[in-house]
């Protein structure tokens, strides 16, 4: 990679890699975490208005990798009705997200991580159980939410929890939807002409970076605890969405 190109210092370039890794783990254990925790790192770098085509386009190889290693759990019927649900939304909220400035991505990507915390929490506690065309209709306000937000991908886990799915399956499920979501977020965003060099440069970091920690994680998921990974998460997510609406706020 051309540093020139992403516009990024070599030292900058490495913390993006170590975190890209990093989530690639807790994504893979807990189910989510790039899209969480990749925002932290790029808003300081970038600004808050390319984030969100960056890690729509990492997704495709984060997601990749993900579904690839735990391909055997995929339910392909339950990935159809999400995505038939949630395509038509998700391009609506990516070409709702074009139109913010700075400051309005900041607030967005800021507000949208807080509240996948509690979020997360009151659909666990709830033990909701989704019919299939309940699950559709969750799939369509998740897909206007993921087009123009970084971090929603707890909506969707949560979604497949609901419906029955557990495990492997929840994950696997998540990476392959994930997949078609992400390419169709690329699709606006280029056409709306917000992927430039450093955008593409910087995905690709973090979408080969992530690869290695996928496979990890398949070995640490059935070692390790969900919860303690999850807990962790969450002070970030929350610390890191606090800042940025701080900081979109009292510039």
């Amino acid at each position: 990679m051309d540093l020139a190109v992403a516009g990024v210092a070599p030292l900058q370039l490495a913390l993006v890699a170590a975190v890209a890794l990093l989530a690639s783990v807790i994504g893979g254990v807990a189910g989510y975490g790039t899209g969480a925790l990749m925002p932290l790192v790029l808003v300081p770098l970038v600004g808050a208005e390319p984030v969100v085509p960056i890690i729509a386009i990492s997704a495709v190889l984060t997601n990749s990798g993900r579904a690839a290693a735990f391909r055997s759990f995929i339910d392909r019927r339950r990935v159809l009705i999400v995505l038939a649900a949630a395509v038509p939304t998700c391009i609506l909220g990516a070409y709702g997200y074009t139109r913010l400035t700075n400051t309005g991505a900041m607030l967005v990507i800021g507000a949208m991580l807080i509240l996948t915390v509690p979020l997360r929490r009151l659909l666990r506690r709830k033990n909701l159980r989704l019919s299939e065309s309940g699950l559709a209709a969750g799939a369509a306000g998740y897909g206007l939410v993921v087009g123009g937000t970084a971090g929603s991908g707890v909506i969707l886990l949560s979604l497949l929890m609901a419906a029955g799915l557990e495990g492997a399956g929840v994950v696997a499920t998540d990476a392959a939807v994930s997949i078609v979501i992400a390419l169709v977020r690329m699709l606006v965003f280029g056409l709306a002409g917000v992927v430039g060099a450093q955008v593409i440069a910087l995905a690709l970091l973090i979408g080969g970076t992530s690869l290695p920690g996928t496979y990890l994680a398949k070995a640490l998921v059935a070692r390790l605890p969900v919860h303690v990974h999850s807990v962790m998460l969450d002070a970030v997510v929350l610390i890191g969405g606090a800042v940025m609406v701080a900081r979109a706020l009292y510039p």
